[in-house]
């Protein structure tokens, strides 16, 4: 059974920095895609950094240049660094294979971008 667990969210003043981690369980996780997906209230889920099996990566422009996706297949997990958060950046944050989620939703985690 595969269980999908983000964490590293906070509340962060706009330029500031945060490192999200998510760490996956149950899963062949060192062949996956994975992405980071992010959504706010009363817009669909949107994946914004992903990460090919082999270490590729591609970012939506909006975060292009200030986010970096990287994962650790030893540890099954995969990050996402946050540099120069800006109030749009404000969602909540979940990770899932792609381009088909595959995984059962994890909680996410809430990233608050705000003075």
């Amino acid at each position: 059974q595969v269980q999908v667990v983000e964490s590293g969210g906070g509340l962060v003043q706009p330029g500031g920095s945060l490192r999200l981690s998510c760490v996956v369980s149950g899963s062949s996780f060192h062949i996956r895609n994975v992405g980071w997906h992010r959504q706010t209230p009363g817009k669909q889920r949107e994946l914004v950094a992903s990460i090919t099996a082999w270490g590729s990566t591609n970012y939506v422009d909006s975060v292009k240049g200030r986010f970096t996706i990287s994962r650790d297949n030893a540890k099954n997990t995969v990050n996402l660094q946050m540099n120069s958060l800006k109030p749009e950046d404000t969602a909540v944050y979940y990770c899932n294979t792609f381009p088909r989620s595959i995984w059962p939703w994890g909680q996410g985690t809430q990233v608050t971008v705000s003075e």
